[in-house]
């Protein structure tokens, strides 16, 4: 089933917003839920349609806003000025997300309050635990990505944002980010009690996709031990692909490591239209060089999965066209180029989430053997005739890690967030910023190192605090 058609899940129970007070009447546009769930299909129909909002907003923001892509100067038409950091509360790039997640966490609130009323027998229980904890973990994924992109800053102290545990409406203030780490920690435990590990539907949540989550909340959380057990987790039971099969991942035609994937079919949105168009042929964010120089391009299979060059746009270009590409998602499929699944959780993912919390928690000598040993590893999986490297100190690997983490993950919506989990600048290369109106340097320091909470929702919510030096 299409979950991205489900939309009509919106309605139910109480989606509308216009008060019946005066009249003293229930509203009529609306559908009672213990009506709209009366089983457990309807669960499962309201639980696709909690997922169905899922896109890749903050893959695409984190791309633009990082320093692994550039500008064109053929791209006149889309988020120019979001990848020259000059956006406000007003700018939906940096914005939609806030909507999306909280669209998600409002749909996955009303399956989870239908739950007590639905009736199972013993053989049916597991399923009606399944939903649960489904939207359990959809909860805690969205209210996380939330912080990652909303958040003042990653320290405990930090203004976090609403964390909603019911359907309601009214004025919620910002918690701190540790309040929030809490309540993500505990919905993903209580949902990974309920899931059964029989279940290993990849394009929703399983077990294994539970600990991925928690294995990357754990890393942001600087939590290294459960970052180390969870991202173990994963590794055991899903391991990385075999490098013969990786390129097929990103045209659907494997899910080798994939922990958690949304699947796309023809009418659904294409993340590839968010680094060309199709329409000119124009392409809208391109490989930056400072991204291109660290790989090995004869023998990475990431390259050559990630990145392609088309020598024939730079002969007929006058230097205004990109030769190199972004073929990540191209997708499989000539007649809907851009249509692929949005990988969300990755096995590689996981070894560097191991690699970075071995490192932070034991520095010594043997520590640094041990989180070497985890960069390796994923290295002789993605290059061929790659020999293991040692690290003689701490920063070193370190180094080495965000340098892995940004030729891994490139264009997954992880690097400007990398740098901002270590509070680092980010940092483009000159041939990088030809088209980026002086934007080669954005500091920690700087407003738009934190996304901004929308400006309607400042207007609304009497509660809510603006991130700083908006």
């Amino acid at each position: 089933m299409n979950i991205k058609k489900l939309f009509f899940f919106l309605s139910l129970s109480g989606a509308v917003l216009v008060s019946c007070d005066k009249l003293d009447m229930p509203p009529t546009d609306s559908i009672d839920p213990t009506k709209a769930f009366r089983n457990l299909n309807d669960l499962n129909m309201g639980a696709l349609g909690a997922y169905a909002p899922l896109d890749y907003t903050l893959i695409e923001t984190g791309a633009i806003v990082s320093d692994e892509v550039m500008l064109p100067t053929e791209n006149t038409v889309s988020n120019t000025v979001t990848h020259r950091w000059m956006y406000n509360s007003s700018y939906g790039s940096v914005t939609s997300a806030w909507n999306e997640y909280y669209l998600v966490i409002d749909r996955a609130n009303r399956v989870l309050e239908a739950v007590p009323n639905i009736p199972v027998t013993g053989a049916t229980q597991s399923t009606l635990d399944q939903y649960q904890g489904e939207m359990l973990a959809l909860r805690a994924f969205s209210h996380f990505e939330l912080l990652k992109a909303y958040a003042s800053k990653y320290d405990g102290d930090g203004m976090g944002v609403p964390y909603m545990k019911k359907h309601e409406l009214g004025y919620p203030a910002r918690p701190t980010v540790q309040s929030n780490f809490e309540d993500i920690n505990a919905d993903l435990q209580a949902a990974k009690d309920l899931i059964p590990a029989s279940f290993n539907v990849k394009t929703r949540i399983t077990r294994a996709a539970v600990s991925a989550i928690q294995a990357r909340v754990a890393l942001y959380a600087k939590d290294w031990d459960k970052a180390i057990a969870y991202a173990t987790e994963v590794i055991n039971q899903e391991p990385l692909a075999a490098r013969n099969d990786f390129g097929k991942i990103w045209i659907d035609q494997s899910n080798a490591e994939v922990v958690w994937e949304l699947a796309r079919v023809p009418g659904d949105s294409k993340i590839g239209s968010a680094f060309f168009r199709e329409t000119g042929e124009i392409v809208l964010y391109a490989p930056a060089f400072k991204l291109l120089n660290t790989f090995d391009r004869d023998n990475d299979v990431r390259f050559s999965s990630y990145i392609t060059y088309d020598q024939l746009r730079q002969d007929n270009s006058g230097g205004k066209k990109s030769a190199y590409l972004i073929k990540k998602y191209n997708g499989g499929d000539p007649l809907n180029l851009g249509l692929t699944d949005i990988k969300l959780f990755r096995t590689g993912e996981m070894y560097l989430i191991r690699a970075e919390a071995l490192l932070e928690k034991d520095n010594s000598p043997a520590g640094i053997t041990a989180a070497a040993k985890d960069l390796n590893e994923l290295r002789r999986a993605r290059i061929i005739g790659y020999v293991d490297a040692s690290f003689p100190d701490k920063q070193s690997l370190l180094d080495a890690i965000y340098n892995e983490r940004f030729k891994e993950l490139a264009f997954e919506g992880h690097r400007f967030f990398d740098l901002k989990r270590r509070n680092l600048p980010v940092e483009r290369l000159p041939q990088d910023a030809i088209n980026a109106s002086g934007a080669v340097k954005l500091e920690p320091t700087a407003a738009q190192y934190c996304f901004p909470i929308p400006s309607d929702e400042m207007s609304v919510n009497k509660a809510m605090v603006q991130n700083p030096k908006y």
